[in-house]
């Protein structure tokens, strides 16, 4: 077999970094912009960022306007007690500055009918940072020339990333303390007990599934990677679509908080598909959704996993052995030459 070449290395390396830094980046945002919420109050109108950890504030401090406002948004805020005094421990906290804008997107879905955001996609959070490490072990033995040091690293990278998910899922109690802050969330404006307690139940089933899943996976991989030599695209390849699943589950749980609408909300909608990419408008809101900086570097680990994938397919097809001539087959006699 043909020796790998060091570019097919360096580019897979890249890809790990590329994968590194998106994991702690925004990926995607999304804004929406109204009258009610006018731009020198919401210079970013209600913007949220969402990332492999979650969901996060978007918004930035709003900029100094007259007295008379800049009091209407401490009361907004909470930063006013009871006898209209400026709470001086809550405006001093830096963050405490800006608009909270994943509570007040709450406040707008829970006006339409809509779902917490806390609610949406509690396995893809829970289970990102471990898919994230599963994928860099991945693309680290696609890296690897040798496939004997391939299925060592596989190996050892898995057990690593297995005994990490484990111990922190069950033995450390994340899996215990998500269910919790999953509740906590849905019962914000959930009041309904026994359907948030089924709802941590299959929770939790859904997290043992996953994570029975994941080890299959990895187990999948090594074994995969000692039978079969081209095996190693497969570790390239798959890693590569990371940007792919992000936009898949995005759109995904979008469709699911349009279509389940709750019947609280101030006015009736019609089930409906939000806004994936672009400009889009619900009741008297224009909604804006949109990649952030970290979905470059997503983009960035595809195209060279792609690249690094494309020169280890050429580098295999090349040493590829010749197909053996046919053998030689003496035509038959012509049957009037024979009579």
């Amino acid at each position: 077999m043909k020796k790998q070449s060091i570019l097919v290395s360096l580019l897979a390396a890249a890809a790990v970094v590329s994968m590194g830094v998106a994991f702690f980046a925004p990926i995607w945002w999304v804004s929406l912009t109204a009258p009610n919420y006018p731009a020198d109050r919401f210079p970013d109108g209600i913007r949220i960022h969402f990332g492999f950890d979650g969901v996060s504030n978007g918004c930035t401090t709003p900029a100094k306007t007259s007295r008379v406002a800049q009091e209407t948004l401490q009361e907004d805020l909470g930063w006013r007690t009871e006898s209209g005094t400026l709470d001086e421990s809550k405006k001093a906290g830096g963050e405490a500055s800006g608009v909270d804008c994943v509570r007040e997107m709450n406040t707008i879905n829970h006006y339409v009918g809509m779902r917490p955001i806390g609610v949406g996609a509690p396995i893809e959070i829970n289970f990102g940072r471990y898919i994230v490490a599963m994928f860099a072990v991945m693309v680290l033995g696609f890296a690897l020339g040798s496939a004997k040091a391939r299925a060592v690293l596989l190996g050892a990278g898995f057990a690593g990333v297995t005994g990490w998910m484990l111990i922190d899922l069950f033995a450390l109690g994340r899996m215990g303390a998500f269910v919790g802050q999953y509740k906590a969330e849905a019962a914000k404006y959930f009041n309904e007990g026994e359907r948030i307690a089924h709802w941590g139940v299959l929770l939790q089933g859904w997290t043992v599934g996953v994570a029975i899943f994941l080890v299959a996976v990895m187990a999948l991989s090594v074994v995969g990677t000692l039978k079969w030599p081209r095996f190693q695209l497969v570790l390239g390849i798959v890693p590569a679509l990371l940007a792919l699943y992000f936009v898949g589950a995005y759109a995904a749980w979008l469709w699911f908080f349009g279509h389940h609408m709750h019947p609280w909300g101030a006015f009736t909608l019609k089930p409906f598909m939000p806004t994936v990419f672009g400009d889009g408008h619900v009741a008297q809101f224009t909604t804006h959704s949109y990649p952030h900086w970290g979905f470059g570097f997503l983009l960035a680990s595809f195209v060279l996993l792609l690249a690094a994938v494309a020169k280890r397919r050429l580098e295999l097809s090349e040493s590829a052995p010749p197909l053996p001539a046919p053998a030689y087959v003496p035509p038959e006699p012509n049957k009037a030459a024979r009579t």
